[in-house]
């Protein structure tokens, strides 16, 4: 019987992000091309003899109740299979929260993992998935990992070869945003053609393994949003061409930037700057990583 789990849950980035308008239900129909990074939370579970979940995070603003997508994933499983016995669920924080990295999905995804192995549930990966929709729609990619494109709501995903790796410098400014009243906001602005990202070119670029091309088609229309509130976030992103990044973009509705750099001294280098040097007041948590494909 397994009492005790440890589990990593990575964050995401969007190469690319369009959105293509919203349905009647309110979700929006988007594309996007979604990356795993080596950035994680650290999550313990523990089986209990007594039933219940409880939740305790390394982050005192946190909710430690359903209102929390950890304890979600499991009161999901534990319900629908009735399960009898107790969890006790122990986060520790690194991906940025409210920052466009799926941190909250991405624990749900590990610990809906973890439920179903602790517990011998039998479910497979792709039943995880389905699943996971009910609690977010980047919780299915969060299951999958790797490079996907993502359509739908964000459920329907497809599988792509793994981007050649390189490091990925990660900067949250110290602004949060509302992933709800982004959306909002798009939908009051009239779009143009080239505010839409080449998810097709981009997909092409990534099965040629071309990292260059790549990066040259990053786009994200919630930059529109986000970086036109926050000039901080086109700040960044500069500061990290300036200092060697092949590009660098807004990953989901923000405020979060990252970089792609070739060369592992100037992306070091970048990272000194924007954690420790001249540009340190630009953002709040930096983090130098990369692309987690090991899946």
């Amino acid at each position: 019987m397994i009492s005790h789990l440890r589990l990593k849950a990575y964050g995401k980035i969007n190469l690319g992000l369009d959105v293509l308008g919203k349905r009647e239900d309110g979700y929006h129909q988007v594309r996007m091309i979604m990356q795993t990074v080596g950035l994680h939370d650290s999550i313990d579970i523990y089986r209990k003899a007594r039933q219940g979940i409880a939740v305790e995070s390394n982050l005192y603003y946190l909710p430690n109740n359903e209102q929390n997508l950890a304890y979600r994933a499991a009161a999901l499983l534990m319900e629908e299979f009735g399960v009898d016995a107790g969890l006790s669920i122990r986060l520790r924080k690194f991906i940025p929260v409210s920052a466009g990295m799926a941190g909250g999905s991405s624990d749900a995804a590990a610990v809906l993992f973890g439920v179903n192995k602790m517990f011998g549930l039998g479910l497979s990966k792709e039943q995880l998935m389905e699943r996971g929709v009910k609690l977010g729609a980047d919780v299915p990619y969060c299951l999958m990992r790797g490079t996907a494109l993502s359509e739908g709501i964000g459920e329907k995903l497809t599988a792509l070869p793994p981007i050649p790796q390189c490091q990925v410098l990660i900067a949250k400014p110290a602004v949060n945003v509302s992933t709800k009243t982004v959306y909002e906001s798009l939908d009051a602005m009239e779009l143009r053609e080239e505010d839409h990202p080449d998810i097709d070119g981009m997909v092409e670029a990534i099965r040629q393994r071309d990292i260059r091309q790549v990066a040259g088609l990053f786009k994200n229309v919630l930059e529109l949003v986000t970086a036109g509130k926050y000039p901080v976030i086109g700040q960044i992103e500069e500061e990290m061409k300036k200092r060697g990044a092949v590009n660098a973009i807004m990953s989901g509705s923000g405020p979060t930037v990252f970089g792609l750099f070739i060369n592992p001294m100037a992306a070091k280098a970048a990272y000194d700057a924007l954690r420790f040097g001249e540009a340190s007041g630009l953002a709040k948590q930096v983090y130098l990583t990369n692309f987690y494909n090991n899946l």
